[in-house]
């Protein structure tokens, strides 16, 4: 198959499932079985990381004008009552602190995991029970709304978000980070929702968080794939015309389908849950251990 068509095939793949509760990992990883891309190559190992870089690129630029109002009120927040931790742009840098030092310390038991299709298979699954079960629990509260009397959610909105949520949530990501096709949207919108967050507001907050845990994870890996090391030795200097253009696809791709996915997404969970993702996820996991066995 063309290495273009390829890098759109992966960039539609990233860009579809990496802020949809469905784990991009695993899809990821399935995908290239399926087009027989060796997970070993350095170069698609890099591809994989500039499409991932495409699909965060998009939350910045789709959420610019709530990130410029969040800056210009910082730190005492629209109500005036809010400090700088207390603050959006506070508690999502609380919860990147509280997932980033445990992830780095588990960096060789993750880069293992990375590849177990089977851990994927079982973190598909598991994933998807738990997400069913947190949904159905809220549904009742989410159908009232905000205007009925005190019930399971507490918290409609980013702005009106505790510490204690945000360390929650920020603990339970590091889980999408030890087990591949746990998915690290599923971790956080589960988390926020047993904590007391509306779907709408558990969902933004996992894509403001997403900014900085995806995007230092990122640049961190591409970095040392660029510079090449013993166990990845691409670098810069072995790249040619060619490998570049197919690059610059992927991220092109991956831009454009992530940036449709994220407005899809958020008007549609308002509306109909995640249930229908959870479903998903069981069937997809056990397709896979199945498939296995």
């Amino acid at each position: 198959m063309h290495d273009y068509l390829v890098a759109a095939l992966l960039g539609i793949v990233e860009g579809l499932t990496e802020f949809l509760p469905v784990s991009s990992t695993a899809h990821l990883r399935l995908s290239e079985a399926l087009l027989h891309i060796s997970l070993s190559d350095g170069y698609w190992k890099m591809f994989s990381v500039v499409i991932q870089l495409g699909a965060v690129l998009c939350l910045p630029v789709y959420f610019w004008p709530r990130l410029v109002r969040f800056v210009s009120t910082y730190p005492r927040g629209e109500s005036g009552r809010r400090n700088a931790l207390t603050h959006p742009l506070g508690l999502t840098i609380v919860a990147f602190v509280v997932t980033a030092g445990p992830a780095f310390l588990l960096t060789k038991v993750i880069g293992r995991q990375l590849e177990s299709v089977q851990v994927m298979g079982w973190s598909l699954l598991a994933g998807g029970v738990v997400m069913w079960l947190v949904d159905a629990r809220n549904a009742a509260a989410e159908r009232q709304g905000p205007a009925a009397p005190p019930s399971r959610v507490r918290t409609w909105a980013m702005e009106t978000m505790s510490l204690g949520q945000a360390v929650w949530i920020g603990a339970c990501q590091i889980l999408s980070a030890v087990f591949p096709g746990t998915s690290r949207s599923m971790a956080t919108i589960a988390a926020g929702q047993l904590a007391g967050m509306s779907r709408a507001s558990a969902l933004e907050f996992s894509f403001f968080l997403s900014m900085p845990t995806m995007g230092a994870a990122t640049a961190y890996t591409l970095l040392k794939s660029l510079r090449g090391t013993p166990d990845n030795p691409i670098g810069v200097a072995r790249i040619d015309a060619h490998g570049w253009a197919v690059l610059a696809v992927g991220l092109v791709v991956s831009f454009l389908v992530a940036y449709a996915s994220v407005a899809w997404f958020m008007a549609y969970v308002r509306k109909h849950g995640f249930v229908p993702f959870a479903v998903y996820r069981i069937l997809l996991g056990v397709v896979v251990l199945l498939a296995l066995a």
